[in-house]
């Protein structure tokens, strides 16, 4: 199962309307958005649920008050969540205001996040 083209489509089409430079990547058959050099959002195939599932760095700020949502999931690859990311199922951004306010959430944590070091080829 490949990621929701729709979901992709929406996001790219919030992400412009914001005026927002970005960049999508495929990686591990989901989508990842990155502003700046760094992960903005993506979508991720959750195997355990069986749906895509928005990917959304919101940094430790929002982690705790958004992570109480019926909707919201730990991001979890390994056993061990991942602080400052979370997993937004379907219900969470089913319209495009839902949507929006993961973006934006994403969108304001951005600058001050941290890029990932490169890695030498």
């Amino acid at each position: 199962m490949a990621y929701d083209e729709y979901l992709a489509d929406r996001i790219k089409r919030l992400l412009k309307e914001r005026k927002v430079n970005f960049v999508d990547q495929k990686m591990m058959g989901g989508l990842l958005f990155k502003m700046d050099g760094k992960m903005l959002c993506g979508i991720h195939i959750d195997k355990k649920y069986g749906d895509s599932l928005l990917m959304a760095r919101i940094g430790l700020d929002a982690y705790e008050k958004e992570l109480k949502k019926p909707y919201c999931l730990p991001m979890d690859f390994t056993g061990r969540p991942m602080k400052g990311y979370i997993f937004v199922t379907p219900d969470g951004f089913d319209t495009d205001e839902d949507l929006s306010y993961w973006l934006d959430l994403c969108i304001t944590f951005n600058p001050l996040a941290k890029a990932s070091k490169s890695r030498k080829k």
